[in-house]
């Protein structure tokens, strides 16, 4: 059997694995009611357009042009008691209402003066922001949350010596290549079953429409980027499940790639607006993964920088997935405690003289 013949296997009985684990299970149902709750509950408890009765037909045009339900009657201000509309609109004109002002119907009833915009392609703040965060969060946690399951399924085989079994029978480096293909394929549909849930929900909303085709071209290529970076960092991961022995000794050992992760997150959230730290985040291979598309969503980016920006995170994956081999093959078979970073590299090469 070929290394890619193995390289499959090994995959296919991690997915088997975690697709019968309930943490990963309840982690995807979590992440899935939460897309749907931040976009389409909005939508469907909004309550809909105001409801305002008039005893002036007249209005009545004016009022359905602004999205309202009318109604014409010759009491407006009894239904307002009764709770039957919204608002009324009597003589004057005069708006009433029980507690509060209408103001979509003071809107539709005002006169407004012509707005011209200086920069109509400009995102919104709070919209730049949401963007930011999202794409940062759906990288930080999937591959905190993957790569932490990859390092925990290492230490575990590990822990109860099977690995010693796997090995006489599996090359090395094919074992590895199949938990970072497993990993990233779980990884890679629980984002876009979250994207999926998130676009419909979106087309619920208002303004929803009109913001997909503006992400489309950040959200296409977010999918590189995430499937790039996810390698270089599950690698990583991998190495650190390596090094211990056991389970309790995975968050010591993981500190340098929980901060390679968890900086560029709260970097691009709070940073997004200093256009400098943004670009020089979209080269650099632990941030550029969500730096990059957020520098597209916003226009900032140049037609060329996402594929020398991706060039270089692919190189870079490259780089780390040998490096992590090389610790991965330095480690996993030492099991009289913690190998620290520096002897696991020294011993692979040890074995190859």
């Amino acid at each position: 059997m070929n290394t890619s013949a193995v390289t499959r296997l090994v995959a296919g009985r991690e997915l088997k694995v975690k697709l019968r684990d309930k943490t990963f299970v309840f982690s995807t149902l979590f992440f899935l009611l939460f897309a749907v709750g931040a976009t389409a509950l909005p939508a469907i408890f909004g309550g809909g357009p105001s409801s305002v009765a008039v005893a002036d037909e007249s209005l009545a045009p004016k009022l359905r042009e602004a999205g309202l339900k009318v109604r014409v009657v010759a009491d407006p201000e009894r239904l307002v008691r009764d709770g039957d509309v919204d608002a009324a609109v009597v003589a004057g004109p005069q708006v009433l209402a029980l507690t509060d002002a209408p103001g979509d119907v003071v809107r539709a009833l005002s006169t407004e003066p012509e707005v011209r915009l200086l920069d109509p392609d400009a995102v919104e703040p709070v919209v730049g922001f949401l963007v930011a965060f999202v794409f940062a969060m759906v990288f930080f946690f999937t591959s905190l949350t993957f790569g932490l399951q990859i390092a925990q399924s290492i230490t575990e085989e590990k822990q109860t010596r099977m690995v010693e079994i796997l090995v006489a029978a599996v090359p090395v480096r094919a074992l590895l290549a199949g938990k970072v293909l497993a990993g990233g394929i779980l990884a890679l549909a629980q984002v876009a079953l979250i994207a999926l849930v998130t676009i419909v929900g979106a087309q619920l909303t208002d303004g929803g429409s009109d913001l997909l085709p503006v992400l489309a071209p950040a959200l296409v290529w977010f999918v590189p980027f995430f499937v790039f970076g996810f390698v270089m960092l599950a690698a990583l991961w991998a190495a650190v499940g390596a090094l211990v022995n056991r389970q309790e000794d995975i968050g010591g050992a993981s500190t340098p790639v929980q901060l390679v992760v968890m900086l560029p997150f709260f970097a691009v959230i709070f940073l997004r607006d200093n256009a400098l730290v943004m670009t020089i985040m979209s080269y650099v291979p632990f941030s550029s993964p969500t730096a990059m598309p957020v520098r597209l969503f916003d226009g900032d980016a140049a037609g060329w920088e996402p594929f020398v920006s991706l060039a270089v995170l692919a190189i870079s994956a490259a780089v780390t997935l040998a490096a992590g081999a090389r610790l991965y093959e330095g480690s996993l078979l030492r099991t009289n405690g913690r190998t620290s970073w520096a002897s696991a590299w020294r011993d692979r090469e040890m074995q190859r003289l």
